[in-house]
């Protein structure tokens, strides 16, 4: 027995080899999980998702870079990064401030069509991760605000205090984009939710079912290879079958409305193209993976185009 007592508990091994959150970048994470949490805001959250939807849906598909093919919030942010970064190494050379006033200005005034992408796709957020970008937004807005008292600084001759807020504003804007890595890669937010299907699908063909089992033009749910699709019986008995999670936030897309060879989420209104899975309205920049279909005596397959398996 003695020898069984000296051995550590399962509950001890099993903490011996999870994270330690109390220290370092697990406290850090443990204080985003908080800010997921939260619900202090939901009322204010609410009330700007409904003034950001009073913008025509073109305006906000262009916001969205529907046209692109991925989000144009992380494109637009580069040229305020930049600028401001160079200004700091500037700031550190003695005589370059007037360059670096210069860049900051430009940063600033790039940073409003940059804000207004990202409000674009925030709206469309879950309440975890808008919770995490409301955040995000006040810190970037508090960033853009130290660099223009930075600039007025500078203006009026005081360089000294200018370069203070400039500094200011770098660690801020840093702290601002810390937290928008964490919505792209921890909560997955503007990643495309249906990459994964060309991977997780078997290769070859895979039943579906007896046509009989699908309605004529009702969108049904099958799953195979553990990946749910939509399948869609046309008068004529063609079928077309389209995976089932949007791209954008994995909304069930058999339970969408049915547009001329359409089909529209049900979550957040993107429309895809049933036929070829390109996405016409936003806020999905990424088009739906689709599958080769037959009818053979009453059942029906489908398969991924083989294009689409390779790794």
């Amino acid at each position: 027995m003695a020898f069984f007592e000296r051995l550590p508990s399962a509950t001890a091994a099993a903490q011996s080899v999870l994270p330690d959150r109390s220290a370092g970048p697990g406290r850090v994470l443990a204080a985003v999980d908080r800010i997921e949490g939260s619900r202090w805001a939901d009322s204010l959250i609410t009330s700007l998702r409904g003034i950001v939807r009073l913008m025509p849906s073109g305006t906000r598909d262009v916001l969205h870079g529907t046209w692109l093919g991925h989000p144009v919030h992380p494109a637009l942010v580069q040229l305020p990064i930049g600028t401001w970064t160079s200004a700091a190494l500037l700031d550190l050379i003695p005589g370059r401030g007037k360059g670096a006033g210069a860049l900051i200005a430009v940063g600033v005034a790039s940073a409003a069509p940059a804000a207004v992408a990202g409000f674009a796709d925030w709206a469309e957020l879950r309440k975890p991760q808008a919770r995490v970008g409301l955040v995000h937004a006040a810190a970037n807005s508090a960033a853009i605000v130290l660099y223009t008292a930075s600039v007025v600084s500078r203006i009026r001759g005081r360089g000294l205090r200018g370069r203070g807020y400039a500094f200011a504003g770098l660690a801020t804007a840093s702290l601002g984009g810390a937290l928008g890595g964490h919505l792209a890669y921890r909560q997955g937010a503007g990643v495309n939710h249906a990459e994964q299907v060309a991977a997780v699908v078997e290769p070859g063909w895979h039943l579906l079912g007896q046509l009989s089992e699908f309605p004529v033009g009702e969108p049904v749910q099958r799953v195979f290879s553990d990946v749910p699709v939509l399948v869609l019986r046309a008068a004529d008995d063609t079928v077309q079958v389209m995976a089932d999670r949007c791209s954008h936030m994995a909304g069930p897309l058999s339970e969408g409305e049915i547009i001329d060879g359409c089909v529209r989420c049900p979550w957040h209104g993107s429309l895809f193209r049933l036929s070829d899975g390109w996405n016409l309205e936003g806020p999905a920049t990424a088009p739906q993976p689709v599958f080769e279909t037959r009818v053979t005596a009453g059942r029906v397959t489908a398969r991924l185009p083989e294009e689409r398996k390779e790794l």
